[in-house]
């Protein structure tokens, strides 16, 4: 429906109800439409709103504002414009709803939850489906309850359904999703999830393997190889990332066998044919979990959290090793880009002492969010505590503690904190970081 329609049958709902103004229910009219797929015969946003303008007519609705929606409302919290919906209740800009039916409010519980606790506190006085209307009386709440209930009954019983389907689809040797890199799904309907060789890219895969295996090749020679040299695609025209690559080379499902769902425990022999042979699949793995290979990612205290000034990466580290001349091992951690988004990057390598001192210097400058913060100061309370009753010691009073500046705290746990302690402090501060020319700097 145009906007010239909607603005015409807005006016004619004005015209038959002169007094529509003074009325103190303001409507926002409400129109979703789902994108599950067992959802494609509802009807659509266009034809909600022509039914409920219609209604708005004939009732003499004040209708101020329409908002349409395309989103699964079976997650809380998940939709953009339901929960500006919520909001603008609370601001008074109008305080009932006009739908086509409650299960286009909510499937969930938060949601639905969110709806009654604004009845409750009469922010919100009515709610008008097509052939429902219910208000704050207790019997018209509880409907409504039922009925978005037997919605979200209906999604989870739909999940069961699902998860039996395709754990039986696995059972039986077959694929339960979309074919991998080096499959294609068979298109034929009495054949559903079966996988049949990929004849341009399964011998690919196979070198690929063959390649780490034998010729010692790194994810990143692979990459090159791959996009440079053979060209290779993926189905949808794309070049393999290097996280892909070393996706593909954990894959068991290459020499026929797949844990599904993934990290379960549950183990199945697929029907299809293998591209490689579980020895292959072993000397690849043995390969890869050689230490220092670039698939093995150390934990460190400081990656994911800070981006790169130059192309725009994650920022990664890797320690290296030196030998003192007293016999003893140093160790020295050093932080980059990763070079995802650009293979050729420059943006140099920091050392984590460094780092650490221009954040130090930066900590005054950043937005501390105080309550994370004054959680990990709660903990070094209770430790605190616990080592002084070992000791028979004065205790901290946990009820009445002592005041610390969150940012002092803040530059303590960055000199002196474990690798957890500090990434939990980056992860509570508000400001972005980035790192150019081996310069921490805050984003905007």
């Amino acid at each position: 429906m145009n906007d010239q329609v909607l603005q015409r049958v807005l006016e004619r709902t004005k015209a038959a109800n002169p007094t529509a103004a003074a009325v103190p229910i303001k409507y926002c009219l409400y129109a979703r439409k789902s994108t599950e797929q067992e959802e494609k015969q509802i009807l659509s946003i266009d034809s909600q709103i022509k039914e409920m303008l219609q209604i708005a007519e004939r009732e003499g609705l004040n209708i101020v504002e329409t908002k349409r929606e395309s989103h699964s409302a079976k997650a809380s919290g998940g939709r953009e414009t339901f929960n500006e919906i919520v909001s603008e209740i609370r601001s008074g800009k109008f305080n009932a709803i006009l739908t086509w039916a409650p299960d286009r409010l909510s499937r969930n519980a938060g949601d639905l939850g969110s709806l009654v606790d604004l009845m409750d506190q009469k922010l919100l006085l009515e709610i008008r489906t097509y052939g429902q209307k219910f208000t704050n009386s207790p019997s018209e709440k509880f409907l409504l309850m039922i009925l978005c209930s037997q919605a979200k009954l209906e999604n989870d019983n739909k999940s069961v359904n699902v998860k039996r389907g395709l754990r039986a689809r696995v059972e039986m040797g077959m694929w339960p999703g979309q074919a991998p890199t080096g499959y294609l799904n068979e298109n034929r309907s009495d054949r559903k999830g079966s996988l049949i060789i990929d004849p341009k890219r399964a011998p690919i895969i196979k070198k690929m393997f063959e390649r780490v295996a034998y010729q010692h090749s790194s994810g990143r020679e692979l990459y090159f190889w791959l996009k440079d040299k053979i060209k290779f695609t993926t189905k949808n025209g794309k070049h393999l990332a290097l996280g892909n690559i070393y996706r593909i080379l954990r894959r068991t499902m290459y020499y026929g066998v797949h844990e599904w769902p993934e990290k379960s425990g549950q183990w199945y022999t697929g029907k299809f044919t293998p591209i490689i042979t579980q020895e292959l699949f072993q000397k690849v793995q043995e390969q890869l979990n050689k230490e220092g290979h670039p698939y093995n990612i150390k934990e460190f205290a400081f990656i994911k959290l800070i981006t790169c000034g130059h192309c725009g990466s994650g920022i990664t580290a890797q320690d290296k090793l030196k030998q003192l001349k007293d016999g003893t091992t140093a160790r020295y951690i050093y932080y980059g880009c990763t070079r995802a988004r650009d293979l050729k990057c420059k943006g140099g390598y920091l050392r984590e002492e460094e780092l650490i001192a221009q954040l130090i210097n930066l900590i005054d400058q950043m937005d501390v969010n105080g309550l994370s913060v004054r959680h990990q100061i709660d903990q070094e309370f209770e430790r605190y505590n616990k080592f002084q009753g070992m000791l028979g010691g004065e205790k901290v009073d946990v009820k009445n503690p002592p005041a610390i500046d969150p940012k002092s705290y803040a530059k303590y746990l960055l000199k002196s904190g474990s690798a957890i302690e500090k990434r939990e402090l980056l992860s509570s501060l508000k400001s972005k970081l980035i790192l150019e020319n081996k310069i921490v700097v805050l984003g905007k």
